[in-house]
């Protein structure tokens, strides 16, 4: 239990930030957990990859990040899961393959979503569909932080269930 809160503390630490700050949802909120900070940290980056692990449901056959803050974390991860890795775009590129998805192959396989921060869920609802719709079987999310502002429920009405390292509540528990 220390080291969650040893943990907590070091994310409030590098990554929370006060102020008037527009989500992606489009609430305004009065506090911000600035995710690329703790994704910049190799260090910490890595000790939340190592403990993000040991939630990964058994059977996930690819762990699927997603675009931008997803990125790095999925790919912290996959080092310490030794599973293959997809690399999930807001929206297909022009150019190039023209691919929604680069990485390892999701057709067919248990795809585990993994994302920085959730509040909405909205943008792991989209890129959960557009999964689905290229032939993964997605049922679980993965995140650092759960900012418990919905998105848990938003997931699970969409038959995702999600899993987090952090909540909000463990940062402001961090505080004291």
């Amino acid at each position: 239990m220390t080291d969650s809160i040893d943990l907590a503390r070091q994310v409030r630490s590098v990554s929370r930030l006060t102020g008037e700050f527009t989500l992606r949802s489009g609430r305004i909120a009065n506090e911000y957990f600035d995710k690329y900070q703790f994704e910049a940290d190799p260090v910490l980056l890595d000790r939340l990859a190592e403990r993000l692990a040991v939630l990964i449901p058994d059977g996930t056959e690819v762990l699927a990040g997603l675009e931008m803050g997803g990125i790095a974390v999925v790919t912290a991860l996959a080092r310490h899961a030794q599973l293959p890795t997809a690399f999930v775009r807001k929206e297909a590129k022009k150019y190039g393959t023209a691919r929604l998805v680069e990485g390892a192959e999701i057709a067919g396989r248990r795809v585990l979503v993994v994302e920085d921060v959730v509040t909405s869920g909205g943008q792991v609802v989209i890129s959960t569909g557009e999964l689905r719709k290229l032939g993964a079987h997605v049922d679980h999310a993965l995140c650092v932080i759960d900012r418990q502002e919905g998105g848990s429920q938003a997931l699970a009405a969409d038959g995702i269930t999600l899993r987090a390292l952090l909540t909000r509540a463990d940062l402001d528990a961090a505080a004291s």
